[in-house]
């Protein structure tokens, strides 16, 4: 490969990275064609970006990145792929349940390392950690709804104690009569 091309394909990454707030870094060693289609066309579904890689022009993107990547340099070994999504969690869940597909004790493609929510998860043991982070319109929804509860509960109370009092009122205008 041409140093122009090269110099390219870091430029693109870099742009990449800019683009999208989370990646998550795959082992695909060993990957046939089939599976490899297969995991393109799941990671299409579930609208995540996948990019097969050389190590070496992933670890010059992430050295002119503006963010200090060096956390997963050592990570970067065997064949990888880069799987960009703007949900945090969605790559996790896209990854754990092709994974459940597998024949019993296949683990590819297996996380490597994982940039979401500004923070490195470095490893496969991180996957479950990945997956259950809440994306910034979850975490929206349900501070919503906290703050609903309390007005909704005092609304119910003001409700039930109106209905409460107009009914001791009929009472005791019956009873006058």
């Amino acid at each position: 490969m041409r140093k122009e091309d090269k110099e390219l394909i870091i430029a693109q990454l870099g742009e990449v990275l800019k683009t999208y707030p989370h990646f998550y870094l795959v082992d695909v060693t060993g990957m046939d064609a089939a599976r490899t289609s297969a995991m393109r066309r799941q990671c299409f579904k579930s609208e995540v970006k996948m990019v097969v890689v050389k190590n070496t022009l992933l670890h010059k993107a992430f050295e002119a990145s503006e963010i200090d990547y060096s956390p997963l340099y050592e990570t970067l070994k065997g064949t990888t792929a880069v799987i960009f999504s703007q949900v945090a969690n969605a790559p996790a869940k896209m990854l754990k349940e092709f994974n459940s597909k597998n024949p019993k004790g296949v683990t590819i493609p297996e996380l490597k390392a994982a940039y979401a929510e500004e923070s490195f998860y470095v490893g496969a043991d991180q996957l479950d950690a990945l997956v259950a982070i809440k994306s910034k319109s979850e975490v929206i929804a349900e501070i919503v709804a906290m703050l609903q509860s309390p007005m909704q509960g005092l609304v119910s109370a003001l409700e039930s104690g109106a209905n409460t009092i107009h009914g001791v009122l009929e009472t005791l205008a019956e009873k006058g009569e």
